[in-house]
Parts: structure tokens; C-alpha cells; sequence
């Protein structure tokens, strides 16, 4: 498979975390009135983001294997969970690096197996 695609994956996970973080922020601010979610510019933001997180990965999904790529969505964890810790100040445990190491782990696996 092209590392390219693997990239492109990658860069939606990464672009899909952001995303992931302004619904967080804009759920914070949530009224559910019309008014309210026009002007709720973290939502907007995150839909905004997630648009270009899901163009990205329909175009990979386009041009390589599905059991490939998808494993690679699961980074989007990786950077929700540091993003989480840095812009929301969230504590994050033993077990949460733990779950990292083991999703690096097995990305890493199926990158090198894709490179074969």
C-alpha cells in the first residue's frame, strides 16, 4: 500500500481529534435553542473539521485496503487523549498510556505489514 494513504489516514485521525476537542469545548457552552447553535462556534468548528476529517478518509478508504486503514483511525485516541490532557487539563491514568502504547503497538504492526 502507498504510504501516502497511510499519511492521509493518519492526518484525518489526527484532524478528527481536533474535531473531537471543539465538540468537547462546545458542549460546554450547549443550550439547545436555534440561537444558541448558530452562534456556538466551537460546534460549528468541530463539524467544520470533522467534514474535512471524513473527506480525507473517504478518499483513502478510496484508494487502499479498509483493514488497513481503519486501525489507523485508531490514533485519533492517541491524540484526543493528549489534547485532553494539554487544552482541557484532563487527568489521565496509568491504564490511558497503557491503552496508548498498545494502540501504537498495533498500528505499527499493520503499517509494517501493509509495507510488504
Amino acid at each position: 500500500m502507498d504510504w501516502k494513504i497511510l499519511l492521509i489516514t493518519a492526518l484525518s485521525a489526527f484532524i478528527g481529534s481536533i474535531g473531537q476537542l471543539e465538540f468537547k469545548r462546545g458542549a460546554d457552552n450547549l443550550q439547545f435553542d436555534i440561537r444558541s447553535l448558530l452562534t456556538n462556534y466551537h460546534l460549528i468548528a468541530a463539524l467544520c473539521v470533522y467534514a474535512i476529517s471524513t473527506v480525507l478518509y473517504v478518499y483513502a478508504l478510496n484508494k487502499g485496503q479498509l483493514s488497513i486503514i481503519y486501525p489507523i483511525i485508531a490514533t485519533s485516541y492517541i491524540w484526543t487523549l493528549f489534547f485532553s490532557k494539554i487544552f482541557l487539563n484532563e487527568q489521565v491514568g496509568i491504564y490511558s498510556w497503557a491503552g496508548v502504547f498498545f494502540i501504537i503497538l498495533g498500528v505499527t504492526l499493520i503499517a509494517v505489514q501493509a509495507g510488504r
